[in-house]
């Protein structure tokens, strides 16, 4: 990997509506910070509900002119197209998820690449797409089609911001949708120089449309929008309860990924160092800023103390530093009030009585900036609320269990139903403990690695819906049954002789 240095200066982003880059219908911008630092990096413009119409009614112009009709292939193609473009941009893309996030540089790359991949799966996934048919002996022929759905909303989050941008832009546009983007209000630079990734290639105008905002504000507007079909939304628990109330007053569907609180679960016949490696990576990476985090780890007792020293010997040596030197495997969380947040977490834990192992304290050679060490804390008790709540942060907590139904009974005591890790010698038990879990998703012997294909989402407060591969499909289109008769068959005569 080519050293990626932070960019000179960074062109103030615009809405992009229609094809055109433009400023804020009522002239409004907010700051976006450098986490490293806090310093401002640019202002942005920021969105408001007049702004968001222009972008609604720029979309379902581009559905209607022929977006919403073109034959897959052809769409495939402009998916392929997404993809070189973004290939092509890929250092100046990693360069500002960096800068606005605070992601370690080899981290963001990994991002971008799965960025690129997101518009090539569902390029490949439209082309390949099948019918379903019902014969009904000789009477009738029933099939399935799918059709868009016309304009989507999406909203993304800050933690990976241009990877889940792609992940719903992908297939929103593949489907024959058209699509405005509400990026994070703290992370909003990749999503407009993805917009310019569409000017450049000539995408039609309306297709993409990207508006920047504060949630309370673009964000509501855009789920109260009377010409937006369906909202895809990756973020807070609160914020996906804020959402289905604001959109309450007209009918569209949604897809909600949510927090999580997840289980990593390892008996004593596990490999060890591999549940180690795994359990290390889960918590640590993209630093601890992920919906995904296996943030409670519950250990069976014979092999507790050794592995809790283990994590905490592993976690004493993470290196925290700037996010541009690829040595660097934590960097700074992303704006003072979370590291505030993710802070007062560490404390409460230690009130609570909680065993802090390593961490919890920002740096000493890193003075300015969200830094924060990693943070292991042990004998954790079920009702901390380090255990409870999503911290979302570089914190993980380990709890010990005795026997597998209380490994289940823990696993499931909160109230997200993400993901969940299970670490295990014995493949039957592995599975039996990964069916009890209340989890949209579970890795059995595995750090979380993800397959496109698959249907990505979370039970209980951790979400609504899934997309995915086929589930996206789903998703992001209308299904219309076709019912074609045969031949005659028998027609009630109603009324007559």
């Amino acid at each position: 990997m080519s050293r990626i240095e932070p960019p000179a200066s960074v062109k103030p982003p615009l809405h992009y509506i229609g094809g055109e880059f433009r400023a804020g219908r009522e002239g409004r911008t907010f700051p976006t910070l450098n986490p490293t630092t806090n310093e401002p990096i640019s202002d942005v413009a920021e969105g408001t509900e007049p702004d968001v119409d222009a972008a609604v009614a720029a979309a379902r112009k581009a559905f209607e002119d022929g977006w919403g009709s073109m034959p897959a292939r052809e769409r495939a193609a402009w998916m392929e197209r997404i993809a070189d473009a973004i290939e092509e941009h890929g250092d100046e893309l990693v360069a500002l998820e960096v800068l606005d996030v605070g992601l370690p540089v080899t981290q963001a790359s990994a991002q971008t690449v799965r960025a690129a991949d997101n518009f090539r799966f569902f390029a490949r996934e439209i082309t390949q797409e099948h019918s379903e048919a019902y014969r009904v002996g000789d009477e009738f022929l029933n099939y399935v089609i799918r059709k868009p759905v016309g304009v989507a909303g999406l909203i993304t989050p800050w933690n990976t911001p241009f990877m889940l941008e792609t992940w719903k832009v992908a297939p929103a546009l593949a489907t024959g949708n058209t699509a405005v983007l509400k990026p994070a209000e703290w992370a909003p630079l990749t999503a407009h120089k993805l917009a310019e990734v569409m000017a450049e290639i000539d995408l039609p105008p309306g297709v993409l449309n990207v508006v920047s905002g504060i949630g309370e504000v673009a964000g509501a507007a855009l789920v109260r929008h009377p010409g937006v079909r369906l909202i895809s939304f990756t973020g807070e628990t609160s914020t996906g309860q804020e959402i289905m109330r604001n959109g309450a007053g007209s009918v569209k569907r949604y897809s909600f990924e949510l927090g999580g609180k997840s289980p990593v679960v390892v008996f004593e016949d596990a490999d060890l160092d591999r549940a180690l490696d795994g359990a290390i990576f889960g918590v640590f990476t993209l630093n601890g800023e992920r919906c995904t985090a296996g943030s409670r780890i519950l250990v069976q007792e014979p092999v507790y103390e050794r592995f809790v020293d283990a994590l905490g010997e592993r976690g004493s040596r993470i290196r925290v530093g700037d996010p541009f030197d690829q040595a660097t495997e934590l960097g700074p969380l992303i704006r003072p009030e979370h590291w505030d947040r993710v802070k007062g977490y560490v404390d409460a834990g230690v009130e609570e009585g909680a065993r802090l192992v390593v961490g919890g304290h920002r740096p000493e050679h890193l003075p300015d900036g969200n830094y924060l060490e990693a943070t292991v804390f042990a004998d954790v008790r079920p009702d901390a609320r380090i255990f409870q709540e999503e911290i979302f942060g570089p914190v993980v907590v380990v709890t010990p269990f005795r026997d597998e139904e209380e490994a289940v009974r823990l696993g499931n005591d909160v109230r997200y139903g993400l993901t969940g890790y299970v670490w295990t010698g014995d493949v039957r038990r592995g599975h039996r403990v990964a069916q009890a879990l209340e989890a949209g998703m579970v890795w059995i012997n595995s750090q979380n690695v993800r397959d496109l294909r698959i249907p990505f989402g979370g039970v209980k407060d951790s979400g609504v819906g899934r997309e995915g591969g086929r589930y996206s499909l789903d998703f992001y289109s209308d299904t219309e049954t076709i019912h074609v008769a045969l031949g005659e068959h028998h027609i009630p005569r109603l009324g007559a002789d």
